[in-house]
């Protein structure tokens, strides 16, 4: 699997034409929903279930690429897809008990509910591992299960140059771009 291709300056790019008057932080999380769009699935649709998307580290003037989901893995009444946006809610902590993600503890984010709408709250709309099979989101966001541990192992150690031992207290934003 190829891992996405674009250089900081066009991630840059991307975020400042959604969000113009955005401060990028020194380490963020983005997050671009179709990135694949015209390669992978159907070219004029957002397909769910497959690796179609991608996520960037982005730390300082690094930019660290992965393949990701960034919607559910298929469609069901109420299911939560996350909406574009900026979003200051994400903690590393365990991902239902099991594994170490980055998970939505430290603010709400608005989903759009298959059949219902939106709906803004406190979801547990996770960056976690993926599965080969099947990308495995109720509406998180995932990454390939053959990158997860790149990407957790990065991620860990971005937070801990920028804010130390302690990490894991502080909290990180993620933003979504549709493409």
């Amino acid at each position: 699997m190829t891992k996405p291709k674009m250089t900081l300056k066009e991630l840059k790019a991307l975020i400042n034409l959604a969000h113009p008057d955005y401060e990028i932080p020194a380490l963020v999380f983005v997050g671009i929903r179709g990135y694949y769009k015209k390669t992978l699935g159907n070219p004029d649709a957002n397909d769910r279930g497959i690796y179609d998307d991608a996520l960037f580290i982005v730390f300082n003037e690094k930019l660290i690429p992965f393949n990701a989901n960034t919607d559910p893995s298929r469609f069901a009444p109420c299911i939560a897809n996350l909406t574009p946006g900026i979003w200051d809610a994400y903690k590393f902590d365990l991902h239902r008990g099991n594994y170490l993600a980055l998970c939505q503890r430290s603010g709400e984010v608005t989903v759009l509910r298959d059949g219902k709408g939106l709906d803004t709250g406190m979801f547990g709309i996770n960056i976690h591992k993926g599965g080969y099979k099947k990308t495995n989101s109720a509406g998180c966001q995932t990454i390939h299960p053959d990158q997860w541990s790149q990407f957790i192992k990065d991620a860990q150690n971005c937070a801990f140059e920028l804010n130390g031992k302690n990490f894991k207290d502080f909290s990180y934003t993620y933003i979504l771009l549709e493409n």
